[in-house]
């Protein structure tokens, strides 16, 4: 699977990608509000090669892909959209950028991609996640895509020091289409 943008190529990973995801996978400040810390190299390439294995399922219902620079070749993040177990036609999803690349527009780019290819290729009627209520970056991600906050969640993510909040934020395919069209 491959989607493109005007800056960005989104492609399935490979074993070579290892050195450029530990390269954000590492930082702490890039995972600081998830809930896991910062992986290792072995953490990684196992990572990969379950995103690989995943690539190969049928049905495919995870489709997590490296953003790619297209004008420098080289992995900057990784993104994807998965399919829920209990109702396909719903997606979460997920973003992890370099932080070199931060507020360059890189993971709303990646997100507008996975969202054309979730609703018109997929034919999937939601997607939804939750984020990290202080996380102010994806939020404004989530909302200049036109997500709107459906819920706030007490003490649901324990980061193995504290409890934290979570934000809830979803689009429906017909809100996505409208969009479009304005």
């Amino acid at each position: 699977m491959w989607l493109t943008t005007e800056r960005l190529l989104l492609r399935e990973f490979t074993p070579e990608d290892w050195p450029d995801v530990y390269a954000y996978r590492s930082d702490p400040e890039v995972v600081r509000y998830l809930p896991f810390g910062p992986a290792s190299v072995e953490e990684v390439q196992d990572h990969l090669t379950r995103c690989m294995a995943l690539a190969r399922s049928h049905p495919r219902r995870v489709h997590e892909l490296a953003v790619v620079v297209r004008a420098e070749e080289r992995v900057i993040g990784s993104c994807a959209l998965a399919q829920l177990d209990y109702e396909p036609r719903h997606a979460s999803f997920m973003d992890l950028f370099h932080r070199r690349f931060w507020g360059r527009g890189s993971a709303a780019e990646a997100m507008r991609a996975r969202f054309e290819y979730g609703f018109e290729v997929l034919g999937l009627h939601r997607i939804a996640d939750t984020c990290d209520a202080r996380n102010v970056a994806s939020v404004r991600v989530m909302e200049r895509l036109g997500m709107r906050r459906e819920a706030h969640y007490r003490e649901t993510s324990w980061d193995g020091a504290t409890w934290r909040d979570e934000d809830g934020y979803a689009i429906l395919a017909r809100e996505w289409r409208a969009l479009k069209t304005t």
